[in-house]
């Protein structure tokens, strides 16, 4: 089965890219929901999925709304305002959902999973009231699985939209949407989308089209499609294979003699986020030590903090990644 979208001049014209914290929460949740070993993510499920089940979300509100299969509520994912927006932004979003859009996102929830959950149930009846208590989930999980890896994620995303981009300017819209997947196709004016379950009109659709690069959608894309609001299509980014991949970090001599070994070798251990415990343990430096270098660190932009339960775990940013990506050989 397949759906076709039509486009007309104006909605090529109101084609755009945009990066979306909350596709990545549901995707990735997702993923971590089916327990199965991904391929590509298994590195990082096996990181996150420890301090998401410590944390209770196996078993709160966000879990009711994104089960292991099936449709997800299409409130979970207001259209992106701009290209980059922050979570905080797409929260406000969700928050200020109407309710009969959240109840009939819920209705459809219901069919698909033959029921909703007791939380399900409570927002269902005061939407208002119960949605900064998701917010509140989303928020949560987001500190723990997402936060301590975006800047690596992000410079995946935004390498597929400069890509993505250049194709349009090379050699048009048609070999973008042909190159995109290898489920979705351009002909004559017409997006077709292979094996969408439903169909998929210009009428029932909104004008124009949202392209979200994804680092957890899988295997195809996903679409959202809420009027008046541009239809999404959420497809796998470009570059995804090698995200959990480890980076050489030969040569960080030179990078040594302006940070102090010290803290050069706390970035290369930071690899993966680690609290200051796992770092002292890896690094043989004293925990104090480990510390005040961190701060030192944090206070110059490479380093962020982020909490996870009772500990912290630190996360290069993007700024260190440059500075160890110039310094390899």
């Amino acid at each position: 089965m397949s759906a076709e979208l039509a486009f007309s001049a104006g909605d090529l014209a109101q084609m755009r890219f945009a990066v979306s914290p909350m596709w990545e929460v549901g995707t990735s949740f997702r993923l971590l929901r089916s327990g199965g070993a991904h391929p590509v993510h298994r590195p990082w499920a096996e990181q996150v999925r420890p301090r998401v089940l410590a944390a209770g979300l196996d078993r709160g509100l966000l879990a009711e709304l994104i089960p292991p299969t099936g449709y997800v509520p299409d409130f979970l994912n207001p259209a992106p305002d701009g290209p980059a927006p922050a979570l905080a932004t797409e929260l406000a979003g969700i928050m200020a959902a109407p309710p009969a859009r959240v109840r009939q996102d819920l209705d459809r929830l219901a069919h698909d999973q033959g029921g909703l959950g007791p939380r399900s149930r409570t927002l269902y009846a005061d939407p208002a009231a119960r949605l900064p208590r998701l917010a509140e989930e989303v928020e949560t999980y987001w500190e723990l699985a997402l936060a301590p890896y975006w800047a690596r994620i992000r410079t995946v995303l935004d390498a597929d939209v400069f890509h993505r981009a250049r194709q349009v300017a090379e050699q048009g819209t048609g070999h973008l949407f042909n190159e995109l997947h290898p489920l979705v196709s351009w002909d004559d004016s017409a997006l077709r989308l292979s094996r969408r379950q439903r169909p998929l009109s210009r009428e029932a659709a909104g004008a124009g089209l949202l392209l979200i690069p994804s680092a957890f959608t899988h295997p195809g894309p996903l679409t959202r499609v809420t009027p008046p609001e541009p239809p999404q299509l959420a497809y796998p980014a470009r570059g995804v294979g090698t995200l959990w991949e480890p980076r050489p970090l030969a040569g960080t001599a030179a990078l040594a003699a302006v940070l102090g070994r010290s803290r050069t070798l706390l970035l290369t251990e930071l690899e993966t986020p680690a609290s200051t415990t796992e770092l002292a343990h890896r690094t043989g430096l004293s925990p104090a030590g480990v510390s005040q270098n961190l701060t030192a660190l944090r206070d110059a932009g490479l380093v962020s903090a982020h909490r996870a339960g009772r500990s912290v775990l630190y996360a290069r940013t993007s700024v260190a990644e440059t500075l160890l990506a110039a310094a390899r050989p």
